[in-house]
């Protein structure tokens, strides 16, 4: 679909509707088109994504660390 500047100012909600349900939209100055309506790819987060694929139960933070541990953060060894 293709609609002039003003057509697109006010119908901008039903415009980014039909883009988002796959339509080509296209907005024109005059009877040239100038620019196009297209949707954002949403990425979905999935919590858990690496559950059960890590081995160990990994380091206690709470633990002091020893000595080497302690240069190695401070950047002696």
């Amino acid at each position: 679909m293709q609609v002039t500047i003003h057509a697109a100012k006010t119908n901008l909600s039903k415009l980014i509707d039909a883009a988002l349900s796959g339509e080509e939209v296209v907005i024109a100055k005059g009877r040239k088109p100038v620019v196009k309506i297209i949707p954002i790819v949403q990425s979905s987060f999935k919590i858990g994504l690496l559950k059960g694929q890590l081995a160990g139960d990994g380091p206690d933070f709470f633990e002091p660390m020893d000595e080497g541990e302690v240069a190695g953060w401070e950047g002696i060894e």
